[in-house]
């Protein structure tokens, strides 16, 4: 084994490709056929791709199939807190030691091949997947679709959340084109959930060319609230009522929700979906970094939201629950996503900001991020930080009882500002 340690493999996959991010299936397949994987893999595949909602239907997924006896693997990405995050087995992140193994199968497979950070990821989660011999594996697509490594798979079904304009430098900054991208992971004679009630025309084109059995949000299946506290779910051989809203905060989960108990139901499995099982699943889930309470004095929540439409989803939860008090913003960002449209998206809500800078080599500096903020309005109330920990602190002095922080921008923020407030030294 060329590594003992989950540190040193993870430090070494980084420099094993000169390229983050290098997209295409020729490194990764040469390797899958080398591990004697098939397309056809083992036990039934959810593919999840979509710009915004791939990890909260997931987490819906995974939480409803251990709900209804079936054993769930799950590669997602990236990881707040450490990398085992990526790869779970019935929602728990499997050890450092199955992960050091998982990595010896690969290195030994891949000959002199220079695989991604994420490449080599992907095909430990097969690895995994395969030990443990699990009943369905949920893969979710890192970036796009069609050249993302978890392609190499044939989904049994495939889900596509939402569609929006992010990751421009990889993917572009025109729909139709983005959504062609991730309409790659559909295939031929299987079906494919669009969670979207206007589908892009790239979309319909490609399900039609290759003959993908669309079952789209608003015509094949449709959601509706009942009560503040229940919801409804039809599609043509699945009717459940009186569902409880999800334990993930905000209105538009019930959009998730139903295309994950959607995407289930199209698999086939021998137990069927009831609404027993589908509601302890809806009320157990749990996804950390969207919308997530980290502390109740003064009320902290955290959300990884770092483009347009995930920004304005926040806002809507914002709005659904307001504060007695004021709402203090933390916000620090990557330098090439859409800031500006992301700040105008949530100001409505926010009555102080604290801008900070991310330490990563894409971060946004905090003096650039703080010129943003201001280029809002001419009396926006700012306070500038150094980095999130800096502006956590700031913000807890300028909170008192009534008020709330939100903690945004992307998920480096997300995790020191988590780390700084269960540290033990925040009070």
């Amino acid at each position: 084994m060329r590594y003992k340690n989950l540190q040193d493999w993870l430090n070494w996959q980084e420099t094993l490709n000169p390229k983050d991010i290098d997209l295409g299936l020729d490194r990764v397949s040469q390797v899958f056929k080398s591990l004697n994987f098939s397309a056809d893999f083992f036990c039934p595949v959810i593919t999840v791709a979509g710009t915004n909602g791939k990890g909260s239907t997931v987490a819906f997924i995974e939480s409803i199939l251990k709900h209804s006896n079936a054993s769930v693997g799950s590669y997602t990405s990236p990881h707040l807190f450490k990398y085992n995050e990526r790869i779970k087995i019935n929602q728990q992140p499997v050890s450092d030691d199955v992960l050091c193994e998982a990595f010896d199968v690969i290195d030994q497979a891949r000959g002199d091949i220079p695989l991604t950070y994420f490449e080599f990821g992907t095909l430990a989660a097969l690895v995994v997947f395969k030990k443990f011999q699990i009943d369905v594996a949920v893969l979710e697509v890192g970036l796009g679709g069609r050249l993302d490594a978890v392609n190499v798979i044939d989904a049994n079904v495939s889900v596509i959340t939402s569609i929006a304009i992010d990751h421009v430098d990889w993917l572009g900054d025109d729909i139709e084109v983005i959504a062609r991208e991730k309409s790659g992971i559909m295939r031929a004679g299987k079906p494919a959930v669009v969670s979207i009630f206007k589908a892009p025309e790239s979309l319909l084109n490609y399900a039609e060319e290759h003959k993908v059995k669309l079952v789209t949000l608003g015509k094949d299946y449709l959601y509706q609230g009942l009560t503040s506290n229940s919801w409804q779910l039809k599609a043509a051989d699945l009717h459940l009522s009186d569902l409880p809203v999800p334990a993930l905060k905000g209105g538009f989960q019930l959009q998730n929700a139903s295309a994950a108990i959607v995407a289930i139901s199209l698999l086939g499995l021998k137990q069927k979906l009831d609404s027993e099982i589908v509601s302890k699943g809806l009320q157990e889930v749990s996804l950390v970094g969207r919308y997530q309470q980290i502390c109740k004095s003064p009320e902290v929540i955290v959300d990884v939201a770092h483009n347009e439409q995930s920004a304005i989803m926040l806002n809507k939860t914002l709005g659904e629950n307001p504060v007695k008090g004021k709402t203090i913003a933390v916000v620090a960002m990557l330098a090439d996503k859409a800031v500006d449209k992301v700040l105008e998206a949530v100001q409505s809500d926010i009555d102080h900001w604290v801008s900070a800078g991310l330490s990563t080599s894409r971060g946004m500096s905090s003096k650039n991020l703080a010129q943003a903020v201001r280029g809002m309005h001419t009396d926006v109330k700012l306070s500038v930080c150094e980095n999130v920990t800096e502006a956590c602190i700031k913000a807890r002095t300028l909170a008192s009882e009534g008020d709330r922080i939100i903690v945004f921008g992307s998920f480096y923020t997300v995790s020191e500002a988590t780390a700084y407030f269960n540290s033990g030294n925040n009070n």
